[in-house]
């Protein structure tokens, strides 16, 4: 934001939950549901303070992440992920809470072993996450503004390896 009503109208959507944001996100297996919605409190770690993780009732703060599966992959999947909260590392958490981290991230869950050949080989070594939509009113004159993304070069890289893998 370049002035101070741009800051304050940005930040009031993001307080209040309205900004459109989707991640693509390449996961470890596949989950079941297909779909669905991740909720839980997320907090600071009490055994590593580097890591947040997933916190009892009346610890930390509400968080929910809906998901849904674009596609199956080798041992892997290409997962939508839509932001209802934005809380730090809220799609690396939530997505290992239920058993399927994003590939390539070391902190919150390691690639099963017969994908880290594939990563290894694609000398991939970041977290398959990839923001690809962001939306929001301009915070000045209010007109509805809707960004895409494309893949990059190396997650593209990666869903043609784990595509031709089957």
């Amino acid at each position: 934001a370049k002035s101070d009503a741009a800051h304050e109208g940005l930040a009031r959507q993001f307080a209040d939950h309205s900004i459109e944001r989707a991640y693509l996100a390449i996961t470890a297996g596949c989950p079941v549901p297909p779909a669905g919605t991740i909720r839980g409190n997320i907090a600071r770690s009490s055994t590593n303070r580097k890591k947040m993780a997933l916190v009892g009732e009346g610890r930390g703060k509400h968080a929910v992440t809906p998901y849904r599966t674009i596609e199956v992959l080798q041992n892997a999947a290409l997962l939508e992920c839509r932001l209802e909260t934005g809380r730090t590392h809220q799609l690396r958490v939530h997505l290992g809470s239920i058993g399927h981290p994003l590939l390539g991230d070391p902190v919150y869950g390691r690639a099963p072993p017969r994908l880290r050949p594939v990563l290894s080989r694609l000398g991939f070594c970041r977290q398959a996450l990839h923001a690809a939509e962001l939306g929001f009113h301009h915070p000045v004159f209010g007109e509805k503004l809707h960004f895409t993304s494309s893949f990059p070069v190396d997650i593209i890289g990666l869903l043609g390896e784990l595509r031709n893998t089957r």
